[in-house]
């Protein structure tokens, strides 16, 4: 009767962060927003330079975030919690590319 719980997690605790992951996730978020914020303050680079690197880190950040704060990664307890993750920005990148096509299209067609 000691584990009536059918839901344990293990004793090692696989799905869950330590210290040392929680601790490494945050300077990485740290350096991937110091460095778009710098680039930006200091005025050196130009306009692309500097939007391409704020979206790279922003792309590195989420998966930052996901991997050492919320734990997703290609462990088979974490699986469909992945695949969710992947159908939702499936999903929403075809919303915003969508947007964008119907909203050129009636620029293109209306603006005249």
């Amino acid at each position: 009767m000691a584990h009536d719980n059918a839901h344990d997690h293990g004793a090692g605790g696989e799905s869950h962060g330590n210290v040392k992951s929680y601790l490494i996730g945050f300077v990485l978020a740290v350096i991937l927003t110091v460095i778009p914020f710098w680039m930006v303050m200091s005025g050196d680079f130009s306009r692309t330079v500097s939007g391409v690197v704020i979206a790279v880190s922003a792309v590195l950040q989420m998966l930052v975030h996901l991997v050492f704060f919320l734990h997703l990664d290609r462990s088979s307890e974490s699986r469909w919690n992945v695949n969710a993750a992947v159908f939702t920005v499936v999903v929403i990148g075809i919303i915003v590319a969508g947007t964008l096509w119907v909203m050129h299209n009636m620029n293109v067609h209306m603006m005249h």
